[in-house]
């Protein structure tokens, strides 16, 4: 088994309220759960209107498919229309 931990930071900008950012997170994090299955949360920034921090858990059974899952991660991070990418930090788990 093969897991990563990434730590997607995004700069929103135009919002002008906490609600309108959350309008704006929740198709975000629904694709990364629903179509590209990872499981993921907004972990800091929760009170910034224009910015936000995305925890993602990544588990594949081969290190090639998590290097595959990771890498489209970065590609949706940089194709966002509504947001701009500031920041990927990847931390891989190492299994003993």
């Amino acid at each position: 088994m093969h897991a990563a931990a990434l730590l997607v930071e995004l700069r929103l900008p135009d919002c002008s309220s906490l609600k309108e950012k959350r309008r704006r997170l929740r198709p975000l994090l629904d694709h990364l759960r629903r179509r590209m299955e990872l499981s993921a949360s907004e972990v800091d920034h929760q009170d910034a209107w224009q910015r936000t921090s995305i925890g993602i858990a990544v588990v594949a059974p081969q290190a090639g498919r998590l290097d595959e899952i990771i890498e489209g991660i970065r590609r949706w991070a940089l194709d966002l229309d509504d947001a701009e990418l500031v920041d990927i930090d990847i931390g891989h788990v190492e299994m003993p």
